[in-house]
């Protein structure tokens, strides 16, 4: 089973817990600049996943993955990403991203 966690730079992350493996990482380019990164993980077993507003104060929450939706194969997670990120004609991209957040 597959999740797609969605980071926000400037407003909140997700972060990866035990029970979930990333396997990919895409950012979403709205005109050239990144709006968000999408994580594609595994899902070994149903956890919770961080979810940290960066705004202040930072607040972190544990969201159950239970209320996330869930994909059968990697190339589900991957066709239902680029549906998210489509919007008409708009100047959208997906790009691969390294798995770890440059420092």
């Amino acid at each position: 089973m597959y999740v797609i966690l969605t980071s926000k730079p400037g407003q909140f992350r997700t972060e990866i817990t035990d029970g979930m493996t990333p396997v990919e990482a895409w950012d979403y380019l709205f005109c050239g600049t990144r709006r968000a990164r999408f994580v594609i993980a595994d899902l070994a077993a149903e956890t919770r996943v961080r979810v940290i507003d960066e705004a202040p104060p930072p607040v972190v929450n544990l969201v159950p993955t239970k209320f996330l939706q869930k994909f059968e194969t990697i190339e589900d997670a991957r066709r239902a990403l680029a549906h998210l990120t489509r919007f008409g004609g708009a100047d959208t991209a997906l790009q691969p991203a390294p798995l770890a957040e440059p420092a």
